[in-house]
């Protein structure tokens, strides 16, 4: 019995220290594959969320695309210091014509796009303006003269061909698909160093400027200067996005506050200039709108200030027929809600000659919608 005993002491202790050998082999061999695991993730890349997008391979497409504009401009020069005096040309008229007046030449540097293939170039109108010669330089150094095709002051577009086939292109993209904080790439000439790349976001969409007439504009902290003026807005795909047009400076020069005409608009303004060499933009004749105030809004009982508001028209008027009426909130063209001045007038210059539109209206409290036809609108534009 006690050799039993003794036995299965025994074969118990072995037993024991068996099973904490094993254990510590075991616990040894977690802890090494832990240790591999931690080595694997410090030797791996670190990435940011979402990704920073390699773009070189898009510039390097891009900037092929992208030329230099040199335009010879006329300027006039009035001998009468008082010519651009409103005192006096209100009472004596035109002081070029009792005075005279000096020309001289000066010259106009920026940038353009290739747009097609067989030699249309998008650009900007105050590039070209009162242009009388005007040379498209490649990105392979060849100089082309230009022929202005037609050029839209409203929206600070112009469009050239030069003579030239199988050029690069950039591929349209769809504007409306931008969003805020999105890359994009500003290629341009400024300073006259060609084919320039700066890279930024996205920084707002919609914006409006003082003084300008038709306005969707893309706000963009990409470096802009001066000579970048109708320059590409690419995006991480390499698509065109935009025409670079303008800056916010006090300075004179890149202060992180650059503007582009959208690609949709323009391309929608190229279009025009090619069918009819000037852009033929729709009207509702007989009728004033005015952006809804705050206090507007209160008086009409209007719940926010989205819309425009009717101030007046005439009773004679296509519009007046088709049931509109002073103090009328208009808050959506074809479907689309209004939020503010700039849309509705954008939304009705691309509104197709001769067609009815339908407006939705909020009329002391009650929504209802009037059709009122589209007529073509007299405006700043021209042919060259």
């Amino acid at each position: 019995m006690v050799r039993r005993a003794t036995l299965l002491i025994l074969c118990m202790s072995i037993a024991f220290f068996a099973g904490l050998v094993l254990t510590g082999r075991m616990r040894t061999a977690d802890e090494s594959a832990a240790a591999s695991r931690e080595q694997a993730v410090a030797k791996a890349p670190v990435t940011i969320s979402g990704g920073l997008p390699d773009l070189t391979g898009v510039a390097q497409r891009a900037v092929g695309s992208v030329t230099n504009i040199s335009s010879t401009q006329i300027v006039r020069t009035p001998n009468s210091p008082f010519a651009n005096d409103p005192f006096y040309r209100f009472f004596f008229g035109d002081q070029d014509d009792a005075f005279g007046y000096r020309e001289r030449r000066a010259q106009s540097l920026g940038s353009g796009v290739i747009v097609s293939a067989d030699g249309y170039v998008l650009t900007n109108n105050h590039v070209v303006d009162r242009g009388v010669e005007v040379t498209v330089t490649m990105p392979d150094k060849r100089e082309l003269r230009a022929k202005i095709v037609g050029a839209d002051e409203a929206t600070d577009i112009a469009l050239l061909k030069i003579d030239a086939n199988n050029l690069p292109t950039l591929p349209w993209g769809d504007s409306n698909r931008l969003r805020v904080a999105e890359w994009v790439l500003a290629i341009g000439n400024p300073y006259q160093l060609n084919q320039s790349v700066t890279l930024g976001i996205v920084s707002a969409l919609g914006r409006t400027l003082e003084g300008r007439t038709l306005q969707d504009f893309i706000q963009t902290d990409a470096a802009i200067n001066p000579g970048n003026s109708g320059g590409a807005l690419v995006n991480s795909r390499g698509e065109l996005v935009g025409i670079n047009t303008a800056i916010f400076s006090e300075t004179g020069g890149y202060q992180g506050i650059g503007f582009a005409v959208p690609s949709n608009l323009a391309k929608h303004v190229m279009d025009e200039l090619v069918r009819y060499g000037q852009v033929q933009r729709g009207t509702i004749v007989g009728i004033t709108l005015a952006p809804l105030t705050t206090r507007l809004a209160e008086e009409l009982g209007a719940p926010n200030t989205r819309g425009m508001v009717v101030v007046s028209m005439q009773q004679r008027s296509d519009a007046y027929a088709a049931g509109l009426r002073p103090g009328d909130i208009v808050i959506s063209f074809n479907g689309t809600t209004i939020e503010d001045q700039a849309q509705f007038a954008r939304l009705l210059s691309e509104a197709k000659i001769g067609s009815t539109i339908t407006l939705g209206i909020l009329r002391e409290g009650r929504q209802m919608t009037v059709k009122v036809p589209v007529v073509k609108a007299s405006g700043s534009m021209r042919r060259q």
